[in-house]
């Protein structure tokens, strides 16, 4: 395992330790889940945005070498 700096508000903190309080554990693993739960959705958001971006211009009358060059000169 590693170790991690992480800043946290007063009342995160104060959740954080009512909760693991209650539910007889650490801080450490509170987070250490709160850290899985969070990769793992973002992991599927990600896995389910690519696809939805690909071919967004097949219906697009403009070419989009042409579309670029045309945002390009305007700089």
């Amino acid at each position: 395992m590693s170790r991690i700096l992480a800043d946290l508000t007063p009342k995160q903190l104060e959740d954080l330790n009512h909760l693991a309080s209650a539910l007889d554990t650490s801080r450490a693993a509170l987070i250490r889940e709160a850290v899985a739960a969070f990769v793992a959705v973002k992991n599927e958001e990600l896995k389910h945005a690519a696809p939805n971006v690909f071919g967004l211009w097949r219906d697009r009358a403009v070419d989009g070498l042409a579309y670029e060059q045309e945002l390009r000169n305007e700089w």
